[in-house]
């Protein structure tokens, strides 16, 4: 395989933060277009290590290594045998296949997945593994094989120095495209009251240094025939931004949620410029400084049971944000309409979300009087 071959790279985005997501890559150099489920562009190897290196909003890169017309079994497994599977990848690589098929004569997604995994086997001596990290993704579309490789591994939310989670937890990716579309640009302060295990002032502080989201973890990719190590080193810098003069606030009335919260962020390597305080919603202020953005993701409907004293609390939210915080941006997430209305601000909310089962909206205010 040539060494500078260009694929079709597709960035996997969560339902709903599409638009974000294509901004983000957009920003970052990638000559991105909306696609179906999230962002498209063509690029070579480098681009693939870099968009998982680099972008906050994607859950996971795909890249398409080939597709051939099939009309029957048959013709799959003979098209597979003779795929090039050892330009991307290793002899003996331990890998799964993973199989849809839409519209097309070949129907039985577990019969298709048979022809690949044994083709996989017999050509390139693959070990199967329905636990591996490295997978292969087959999609049988108008009798179209498409056959991809996710580049990823663990989803891209494991930035990899958080361990420590709450029970209802905000996914890294979505919470950057949050902040993203609460229009934070890493200029201004942040401060959660309902911090958690403290993914946003994490998150932010992060992109206020302008810190890689991957720089701690592995990825799928480091096991291809085409990763180069030394290539993949240079991607890698520190911060590219110097630390601005404020910081970046959580507050939870869970003292181990401020633990966690603590540990997550000396681990994220931010711990100077974040602040985690155990008090409960009555007590928080604004720090000293100019205004920001405070976004919470506090507790809704089914996430966590019963609602009515969640009217209650967002009522106090609400009151105590209009009385103290004049100037600041309020975006919170939730469920439910209801809750949002309850905390009486003058909210505007955005596109459907989909987070764990449910459909969460961000609902924003201009600075508040």
């Amino acid at each position: 395989m040539e060494k500078d071959a260009q694929f079709d790279i597709y960035l996997v985005a969560t339902p709903g933060l599409e638009a974000p997501l294509l901004t983000e890559a957009r920003e970052a150099g990638f000559p991105a277009e909306l696609a179906d489920g999230g962002v498209a562009f063509r690029g070579g190897w480098p681009e693939v290590w870099r968009a998982n290196l680099d972008l906050r909003g994607a859950t996971r890169v795909l890249v398409r290594i080939g597709a051939f017309r099939v009309l029957h079994l048959a013709q799959l497994d003979k098209r597979a045998r003779k795929f090039p599977w050892a330009d991307f990848l290793h002899r003996g690589t331990r890998l799964k296949v993973e199989t849809t098929c839409r519209q097309s004569k070949v129907y039985h997604a577990g019969a298709a997945s048979q022809r690949i995994e044994r083709a996989l086997v017999e050509e390139l001596g693959a070990v199967l593994d329905p636990a591996a990290t490295l997978v292969v993704k087959v999609r049988i579309e108008d009798d179209l094989c498409t056959i991809s490789l996710d580049s990823t591994g663990e989803s891209l939310h494991k930035r990899g120095h958080k361990e420590a989670v709450g029970k209802a937890p905000m996914r890294e990716t979505m919470a950057a495209m949050f902040l993203r579309e609460a229009g934070f640009t890493g200029t201004e302060p942040v401060l959660d009251p309902m911090c958690g295990s403290g993914t946003f002032p994490i998150e932010a502080a992060e992109i206020a240094l302008g810190l890689q989201p991957g720089r701690s973890r592995s990825f799928a990719f480091q096991d291809f025939a085409s990763f180069d190590p030394a290539a993949f080193e240079k991607l890698h810098h520190g911060a590219t931004r110097s630390a601005p003069g404020f910081r970046f606030y959580g507050s939870d009335r869970d003292a181990g949620a401020i633990t966690s919260s603590r540990k997550n962020a000396e681990r994220a390597g931010v711990t100077e410029l974040t602040q985690f305080d155990n008090r409960p919603i009555s007590e928080i202020t604004p720090p000293e400084g100019p205004a920001g953005l405070v976004i919470i993701n506090p507790p809704y409907g089914a996430r966590i049971g019963n609602k009515k004293p969640l009217f209650a609390l967002h009522g106090a939210l609400g009151q105590v944000l209009k009385e103290r915080f004049s100037g600041w941006r309020i975006a919170l997430v939730t469920s439910e309409q209801s809750l949002a209305k309850a905390t009486g601000l003058p909210f505007e909310a955005g596109p459907y979300v989909a987070h764990g089962g449910l459909k969460v909206r961000l609902y924003q205010t201009r600075a508040l009087p």
